[in-house]
C-alpha cells in the first residue's frame, strides 16, 4: 500500500544556522535544533525541511556545496545530525533535506580535479566549452548580480557552465557516472534517517544546456529514475520539487503516471495570491485554480507564502508585478533580481493582524500541503541591510533577551545581524511574548495547524471553486463522504455570501474563523464576512 503521509502533513522549513545556537559561537547548530524540537512539535508541524547544512564555502548560504556526504563543522557533526533525526522521529516528525545536485561549489574536489587536468576522471562531470559560447548572458538567473552563465577558467583553458553564480559550476547530469553519484548521495542520507528530499532547481537538473551531444529521450525521464531509487531504498520517502514552471509544464514533473515527483511547489498560485492580496480581489487566485491540472493520486502541491528565497513574481505580467512592487516593496532596496521581493510576509502586509491571519488561513485552505518558513509564525521582519536573500534569513527571535535568545555570543559574532528595536525587532516580536498572548499570531498558527491536520479533506479530496463575489474565495473540498467549505474575504469591505453547494437548509458549523462568536451558517441563506474575515465550515453532524 502506498504511504502518502505527505498528503496531510504540515512542513516547517529551518535554516539550521539561524535556528538555535547551543555553544555560543553565534551560529545555529544541530544540537540547538534538537534542543528546541519541542517548540516545532508544539506548533503541530509533523515534517521538518532542512536547508543545506553540508560543508561549503558559504558564498550562497550553503547552496555552494563542497562535500555532499558531510555536515558543515559550524553546525556540528554527522553524529549530531543523526541525534537530531532520532529526536525528531521520537516526536513523530519526519525530516526532508535539500538535495542540491544541479551544481557544486568550484571549491569541490571534483571541480578542482576537473579544471586541473583534461584527462581527469571528473572532467566530464561538468559542462565545458573550448570556444567562447554564444549568448553567454542569455538565461541569467540573478539579473543585476550575475553577469553570465559561462565563465572562462584559466587553469582549465576552457569555459564552464553555471546557471547560477560563477562559483557554482553545473554538473553534467546527463553523464551516467554523475547520476550514479547522485544515487549514492540520496542513499547515504536515506540510510541516516531522512524521509526524502526537497530537490533544488529541478528544471535546470533535467536540461542538457551546453552539451555537444545530447542523450536521446525526454530529459524529464531522469526524474522517474530518481523516483525508482527512492521506492527501492525507502518506500515512504518523497521528493518535493522546486520547479517554478507553468501549469502546462508541470505534468512533466509529476509524470503522466505519477511516477516522478511526489510534490511540486505551486509557484504560479503563490505569485497570484500576492496579486490578489494587493488588489483585494480573489480573481487572480481563481484564474490559477482554473488552470491547475488533475494530479495522480500520488501527486501533491506544496503551498507556501514565503520561503528562504525572494518572493519571485516572474510569472506575473510586468504590469501585475509592478502592482505588487508598488504596494509591498515601494523602496528599490526591497526588490532583487528584477522580479522579486526580499521581504518577509508581515512587513509586506503592513503588520495588519487581520491580513496576516487571512493570508495564512487561505494558504492552508488551498489544495496541497502547507509549508511554513521559520519565524513566519511569529511575524518576523527582514533586515534589508543584509545582501540579497540574506535579508529574510536572520536568526529566530526566541525572546527579548540579548540576541533574541538565539545565542549568548557578542552581537558582532552572529551568523547574520539581527534587529533589536523597531516594529519587528526581537525586543517586540519574539516567541516568549507570543506564547503568553492568547491572541498572538503564534497561537493562531497553532490553532490553524491543528484544524488543518484534523480535516484531511483538503490534502486528499476533490475541490471546487464556489461562485461568489469576486472579492471572496470560496472552496469546497470533499473526501470519503465528508466535506469542508472555506470562504475568505480578501477585501477591506463587509461582503454578503451564500453557500449553495450543499442541500438547502443544511446547517454548517464553523471550525475556524477570523471573527469571534460566529454563528452556524445555513445553506441557501446569506451571511456576512467582515473585512479580511474568513470561515471554515463543516456540515453539522447532529442535524443530519
Amino acid at each position: 500500500m502506498l504511504d502518502l503521509w505527505y498528503k496531510n502533513a504540515v512542513i516547517y522549513c529551518v535554516d539550521v544556522d539561524a535556528f538555535m545556537d547551543s555553544n555560543g559561537d553565534g551560529v545555529g547548530d544541530f544540537r540547538g535544533l534538537a534542543d528546541r524540537l519541542d517548540y516545532i512539535e508544539s506548533l503541530g508541524a509533523n515534517c521538518i525541511w532542512l536547508l543545506p547544512f553540508y560543508p561549503s564555502p558559504n558564498r550562497d548560504n550553503g547552496y555552494d556545496i563542497s562535500d555532499f556526504y558531510g555536515v558543515d563543522p559550524r553546525l556540528g557533526s554527522l553524529g549530531d545530525f543523526v541525534a537530531f533525526t532520532r529526536a525528531a522521529h521520537d516526536r513523530g516528525m519526519r525530516v526532508l533535506v535539500d538535495l542540491v545536485v544541479n551544481h557544486t561549489s568550484i571549491d569541490h574536489p571534483w571541480f578542482q580535479s576537473a579544471r586541473g587536468d583534461p584527462n581527469s576522471p571528473y572532467r566530464d562531470w561538468y559542462v565545458w566549452s573550448d570556444e567562447k559560447p554564444e549568448n553567454i548572458h542569455e538565461g541569467v538567473v540573478f539579473p543585476g548580480v550575475q553577469k553570465a552563465i559561462w565563465t572562462y577558467d584559466r587553469k582549465a583553458k576552457s569555459w564552464y557552465l553555471h546557471r547560477f553564480y560563477r562559483h557554482q559550476a553545473d554538473l553534467n547530469t546527463a553523464n551516467p557516472e554523475v547520476r550514479e553519484e547522485i544515487d549514492k548521495i540520496m542513499g547515504f542520507w536515506l540510510q541516516l534517517g531522512v524521509s526524502g528530499f526537497r530537490i533544488d532547481a529541478v528544471p535546470f537538473l533535467i536540461e542538457y544546456k551546453g552539451l555537444k551531444e545530447r542523450p536521446e529521450g525526454n530529459p524529464a525521464d531522469y526524474l522517474s529514475d530518481l523516483r525508482r531509487l527512492l521506492s527501492w531504498r525507502r518506500a515512504e520517502s518523497v521528493m518535493l520539487a522546486e520547479a517554478n514552471v507553468t501549469m502546462k509544464e508541470v505534468t512533466d514533473y509529476f509524470g503522466a503516471d505519477g511516477d516522478r515527483m511526489h510534490m511540486v511547489f505551486n509557484f504560479m498560485l503563490n505569485q497570484h495570491m500576492f496579486l490578489g492580496f494587493v488588489r483585494k480581489d480573489a480573481e487572480p487566485i481563481r484564474r490559477v485554480l482554473a488552470m491547475m491540472p488533475d494530479l495522480p493520486v500520488e501527486g501533491q502541491w506544496g503551498t507556501f507564502l514565503r520561503n528562504h528565497d525572494e518572493l519571485d513574481l516572474g510569472r506575473l505580467s510586468s504590469l501585475e508585478r509592478q502592482e505588487v512592487f508598488d504596494a509591498m516593496a515601494p523602496d528599490p532596496g526591497m526588490t532583487v533580481y528584477d522580479r522579486g521581493i526580499r521581504r518577509r510576509l508581515a512587513p509586506m502586509l503592513e503588520g495588519d493582524p487581520r491580513r496576516l491571519r487571512l493570508a495564512y488561513s487561505l494558504m492552508f485552505a488551498l489544495p496541497g500541503t502547507p509549508v511554513i518558513w521559520y519565524g513566519e509564525e511569529i511575524g518576523m521582519g527582514e533586515n534589508l541591510d543584509l545582501k540579497e536573500r540574506e535579508a529574510v534569513r536572520t536568526p529566530l527571535q526566541w525572546s527579548s533577551r540579548k540576541n533574541g535568545g538565539f545565542s549568548v555570543c557578542r552581537p558582532d559574532e552572529l551568523v547574520r545581524e539581527m534587529t533589536e528595536e523597531g516594529d519587528y525587532g526581537y525586543a517586540r516580536v519574539n516567541i516568549d511574548a507570543q506564547n503568553n498572548d492568547a491572541d498572538s499570531l503564534l497561537n493562531f498558527i497553532r490553532s490553524l495547524i491543528r484544524t488543518r491536520r484534523a480535516v484531511p479533506d483538503i490534502g486528499w479530496g476533490k475541490w471546487e471553486v464556489l461562485e461568489l463575489d469576486s472579492r471572496l474565495l470560496g472552496l469546497k473540498c470533499s473526501w470519503r463522504g465528508n466535506s469542508i467549505v472555506t470562504v475568505h474575504n480578501l477585501s477591506d469591505e463587509t461582503i454578503e455570501a451564500k453557500i449553495d453547494v450543499m442541500e438547502g437548509g443544511e446547517r454548517l458549523v464553523p471550525i475556524l474563523t477570523g471573527s469571534s462568536g460566529r454563528n452556524p451558517v445555513t445553506c441557501g441563506e446569506s451571511f456576512s464576512l467582515a473585512p479580511y474575515d474568513f470561515v471554515w465550515l463543516r456540515p453539522d453532524e447532529d442535524r443530519r
